[in-house]
């Protein structure tokens, strides 16, 4: 996807994109590929393949959920910072907090957030067990997002906790997304969540299978959720 194809296809859904904001992918792509050259922050290195597989494949979140000014968002095991960050870039207005368990990615997501000029944003190291059991945290986010980071079971344990009653969790993933659903399904309700919608599509171009799951928090998560680090991976719900 060249960045012409980008904005163009963007632009198709209704979002417009200003010259300060193309200028801040290019940015973002130009440091990513720099800092991938000391840390491993993704295999995907190719210029239009970052602005397919990261940059419109983060944003196609946005199709299917109504991100509005002010809303605080929480992104788990964001790494590079996908979904979030490319999210804050055409949406300035919410604030985005990411959650990392690896100190080296903490300082490229702070790097890159001074050289874009992002504001209202916070980067946390830590473990996602331990922040979703964190009081200043619990149940503090209107949206928690991840993307492609572990199975939905495991990922509904590490996100719902942080999201406050009727706040919603955003799930990017790939295909087989349909059975993860199913076997979610207990630990979606036990962890307090809902699932509202299940939206298919296909990346262009490549032509693979995307799903933007959508879970609405009905109730209180249990104190005991998450569980210790390790443990909603080795022992999923």
């Amino acid at each position: 996807m060249s960045k012409k194809q980008f904005s163009s296809l963007l632009q198709e859904k209704g979002i417009q994109l200003s010259d300060k904001q193309n200028q801040q992918f290019q940015l973002y792509y130009e440091l990513l590929v720099e800092w991938n050259e000391k840390m491993n922050l993704t295999a995907i290195t190719e210029e239009d393949d970052v602005y397919l597989k990261h940059f419109y494949d983060s944003i196609a979140a946005s199709f299917y959920y109504e991100f509005k000014d002010g809303q605080k968002i929480i992104d788990v095991g964001a790494g590079a910072g996908f979904p979030s960050i490319p999210l804050k870039i055409i949406y300035p207005n919410i604030h985005v907090s990411i959650v990392d368990s690896l100190k080296k990615r903490i300082g490229f997501l702070e790097h890159l957030a001074k050289e874009l000029g992002l504001e209202k944003v916070a980067f946390y190291h830590d473990r996602a067990e331990t922040f979703g059991q964190n009081p200043q945290h619990r149940e503090q986010y209107d949206v928690a997002t991840a993307r492609a980071v572990a199975r939905l079971s495991v990922l509904s344990e590490l996100c719902l906790p942080l999201v406050k009653e009727q706040g919603d969790f955003i799930a990017l993933k790939g295909a087989g997304a349909s059975d993860e659903r199913k076997d979610a399904d207990k630990a979606i309700k036990l962890l307090g969540g809902k699932v509202k919608a299940d939206n298919s599509f296909l990346l262009p171009i490549e032509e693979s299978e995307r799903h933007i799951i959508q879970m609405t928090k009905v109730k209180t998560t249990p104190k005991k959720f998450p569980r210790k680090p390790g443990t909603p991976n080795k022992m999923p719900l």
